[in-house]
């Protein structure tokens, strides 16, 4: 344990970069969810067809194979650049690969959100000369996220448990994950104790977020 303690620099800075890849994934994936969502539900068939189409497709890739295409296919074989740094290209290639596949996820748990909410709101709104776009923007989903928190939650837990596969999946961003294997091969700390802690790292992270999550889905549940 002590040559793990010894290395705790390299913990917090590969726990550093879980937390950047997690929060700009979180945000991205969340924005594009709500994109899919509006689109799934729209009255215009191209745009349901086209959100169910990438959803179901995605979903059901691994997300290996997403960061892989994100990773070895634009990135590497089309020779796809998004910044001179080497560290920073691949780590945005990670986030918009983690955002394309939480995003199908987002979008699914926004949807169940969104049939709960009685037809007859919609309707109402729909009288009173609300567009769509209105309608979706002001009645629907302020709703719908409130009746989903405990879902989203999940899904963000899931998500930072997923950053992990960035650094095996051709990217080799510089997570914990990787800088745990560096680690073992190195041999700079032993592995029972190194896993341990990166193991403990991680209940750090997930843990309090279950809880938030927890607390905030009954502070905002939506009474009917």
């Amino acid at each position: 344990m002590e040559a793990f303690l010894s290395n705790i620099d390299r913990v917090v800075d590969g726990f550093s970069w879980t937390v950047r890849l997690t929060l700009l994934s979180a945000f991205f994936s969340f924005i594009l969810g709500i994109l899919l969502t509006a689109m799934r539900v729209s009255p215009v068939p191209l745009l349901r067809g086209l959100s169910t189409a990438y959803i179901e497709g995605i979903r059901s890739t691994p997300l290996t194979l997403v960061l892989l295409f994100c990773g070895l296919g634009l990135n590497s074989a089309l020779g796809v650049s998004l910044a001179d740094s080497v560290a920073l290209d691949v780590f945005w290639w990670a986030v918009i690969g983690l955002s394309a596949y939480t995003s199908c996820f987002v979008s699914e748990t926004l949807r169940s959100g969104i049939n709960t909410i009685p037809l007859g709101q919609v309707e109402a709104a729909r009288s009173l000369g609300l567009t769509f776009t209105q309608n979706l923007r002001l009645i629907v989903v302020p709703q719908a996220l409130r009746t989903v928190v405990g879902p989203l939650g999940s899904v963000l837990i899931a998500l930072t448990k997923n950053t992990t596969v960035a650094s095996v999946a051709g990217l080799g961003v510089q997570e914990a994950s990787r800088e745990m294997k560096l680690m073992f091969d190195q041999g700079i700390a032993p592995v029972l104790p190194t896993f341990v802690g990166f193991a403990i790292g991680f209940l750090i992270l997930t843990l309090p977020m279950g809880y938030f999550f927890g607390w905030l889905s009954k502070r905002v549940a939506v009474v009917r």
